[in-house]
C-alpha cells in the first residue's frame, strides 16, 4: 500500500495542466470494440483505471499501440470472445467500474456481451439497471449468475426502439448508444445523459459513421448502421481535476494557472466556485486563481437563507466534486449545506476532516453542514486512509493547506484517477513525497 507524506502550509506558484478526462476515456476506449478499422486516440490520461482497461482491450485481442505519451492507436479486427468466459476476466473484470462499458459495444457487434459484477469506489450502490434494460428494450436476453455475480446480454440482432430511461445515467446512456449505434432501425433514447464527455462520445460515433442526432440534450436519436470505420480522437481535459486545482489554489491561498481547461464544457463549475467566495479569472482557454489572501466568503440565497450546494445531471454539478467543495469550504467564512444526492456514503470522509479540526456537521449520509474557519484557525496534520479516488484528493488539498506532516495511506485510490500527482504537485511547490509499503 502507497503512502503520501504532505507538509503543509506552504503556497503553491506557477501552472498546471489537467489531464485527459477520466470519465470520458472510460468510454471512448470501449468504442473502438464497435469497428474493425484503426482508432487512434489522444490526451489518454497514464491513470490506473484507464490502464485497467486498455490492459482488459488487450486481453480481448484488441491490438494496442503507443505512439507518444497519451496517444494510441487501437484496432479490433480480431477480438477473441472466448476470454469473457475466462476466469481471468471474471477476476479482471470485476476490479474496474468502467468495465461495465465493454458491454454495450460487445453486444452491438457481436451480439454477445458479458461482464462481472464490477468494483470501484466504495461510494454507496451504483446500480447497472438502467444498462440492462437498455440492452433489454434493444431485443437482448439478459441472465445473471448470482453465485458468480456475472452478468450477460446476447441478441441475434437488436432493433432500434423508444425508450425512456430510469435515471439520466451517463455510463447507461453511453452503453446503450454503443450498441444501438448497430441495431436494426432507428433507437429513441428520452431522458438520456448529455454530459460533455458523453457528447464526446457521440461526435467520435458519427465520424465513424453512426448517425445520432440530438447530441448534447436528453432525446438523442440514433438510426442504426451496418458497420463503422476508423477514427481519431482527443479527449477533453478532466473537469474533476480543474476543480481539484481551483480548490486546492484556494485552500493554500496561493495564485495558480490551470491551463487549456475547454471553458465551454466547464458547465456550473466556475460558478459554483464563485459562490463559495473564490475568485475565477479566465484568462484566454485558462484559468487564473489569484492569492485569497484575505479569505473568501461564501454567499446566501437571495432570501438570505444558506447556501445550499448539490449535485444533479448535466448541467448541474458532477457529484464528483462534491467532496472538492466541502473541504474548501472548512476556511471559508460562512457556512454551507452539502448535499450530495447520488451515493449515500460518499460523504463518510468527513470524519477524517473533524479529526483535522473542520467544523462539520454530518446531518444524514447525504447532507452535510460546513462552518468555515475564515482562516483563523488552521486544520491540523494527521494521518488518513484515502477511501475513494475523490475522498483521497479533497484530503490531499487539506494536507497541503494544513499545518504539519500529515500521512495518507491507500494512495492508490488517488492514483487511480489522477496522473501522477505527487510530481506535478511538486512543480508548483508542493511538499509531497511517496513511499510504498514492503
Amino acid at each position: 500500500m502507497g503512502t503520501f507524506k504532505i507538509e503543509g502550509g506552504h503556497k503553491l506558484k506557477g501552472e498546471i495542466t489537467p489531464q485527459g478526462a477520466k470519465n470520458e476515456a472510460l468510454q471512448i476506449l470501449c468504442a473502438v470494440l464497435l469497428t474493425s478499422e484503426p482508432v487512434t486516440i489522444h490526451n489518454i490520461p497514464d491513470i490506473l483505471d484507464v490502464n485497467k482497461l486498455i490492459g482488459l482491450l488487450g486481453d480481448l485481442g484488441v491490438k494496442v499501440d503507443k505512439l507518444s505519451k497519451g496517444s494510441y492507436r487501437f484496432q479490433a479486427d480480431s477480438v477473441n470472445l472466448e476470454y469473457l468466459q475466462s476466469e481471468d476476466f471474471k477476476r479482471d473484470g470485476r476490479g474496474l467500474r468502467g468495465s461495465i462499458m465493454l458491454v454495450g459495444p460487445l453486444l452491438g457487434r457481436y451480439g454477445q456481451g458479458y461482464i462481472p459484477k464490477p468494483g470501484g469506489d466504495k461510494i454507496g450502490r451504483r446500480r447497472l439497471d438502467t444498462h440492462f434494460q437498455g440492452f433489454i428494450n434493444l431485443g437482448a436476453t439478459f441472465r445473471y449468475n448470482r453465485e458468480e455475480h456475472f452478468y450477460g446480454v446476447e441478441a441475434d440482432q437488436l432493433k432500434g426502439t423508444y425508450m425512456l430511461l430510469d435515471e439520466a445515467s451517463v455510463t447507461g446512456t453511453a452503453n446503450i448508444v454503443m450498441a444501438a449505434v448497430l441495431a436494426e432501425g432507428t433507437s429513441t433514447i428520452y431522458n438520456a445523459a448529455c454530459e460533455p464527455y458523453l457528447q464526446q462520445l457521440c461526435n467520435m460515433l458519427n465520424r465513424m459513421g453512426a448517425k445520432i442526432t440530438g447530441i448534447g440534450s436528453n432525446l438523442l436519436t440514433v438510426e442504426g448502421v451496418s458497420s463503422l470505420k476508423g477514427t481519431e480522437h482527443t479527449m477533453l481535459p478532466d473537469m474533476i481535476e480543474i476543480g481539484s486545482w481551483i480548490g486546492l489554489a484556494a485552500m493554500t491561498q496561493s495564485a495558480l494557472t490551470i491551463k487549456n481547461v475547454s471553458w465551454e464544457n466547464l458547465g456550473q463549475i466556475p460558478t459554483i466556485f464563485s459562490r463559495i467566495g473564490i475568485t475565477i479569472e479566465r484568462q484566454g482557454d485558462d484559468i487564473f486563481i489569484p492569492e485569497h489572501k484575505d479569505g473568501y466568503e461564501i454567499q446566501h440565497f437571495i432570501d438570505g437563507s444558506i447556501l445550499t450546494i448539490a449535485d444533479a445531471p448535466w448541467p448541474g454539478l458532477t457529484p464528483d466534486l462534491l467532496s472538492i467543495i466541502l473541504v474548501v469550504a472548512t476556511q471559508a467564512r460562512g457556512e454551507v449545506l452539502i448535499h450530495q444526492k447520488m451515493f449515500e456514503s460518499r460523504l463518510f470522509f468527513v470524519d477524517k476532516l473533524i479529526d483535522m479540526g473542520a467544523k462539520i456537521i454530518l446531518c444524514d449520509p447525504h447532507r452535510a453542514t460546513v462552518i468555515g474557519h475564515d482562516f483563523k484557525s488552521t486544520l491540523k496534520a494527521t494521518t488518513m486512509v484515502s477511501p475513494d479516488i475523490r475522498a483521497g484528493v479533497s484530503l490531499l488539498i487539506a494536507a497541503l493547506s494544513a499545518k504539519g506532516t500529515s500521512t495518507i495511506h491507500n494512495i492508490e485510490q488517488i492514483d487511480r484517477g489522477y496522473e501522477d500527482i505527487d510530481n506535478r504537485l511538486r512543480a508548483i511547490g508542493a511538499k509531497i513525497t511517496r513511499s510504498q509499503a514492503n
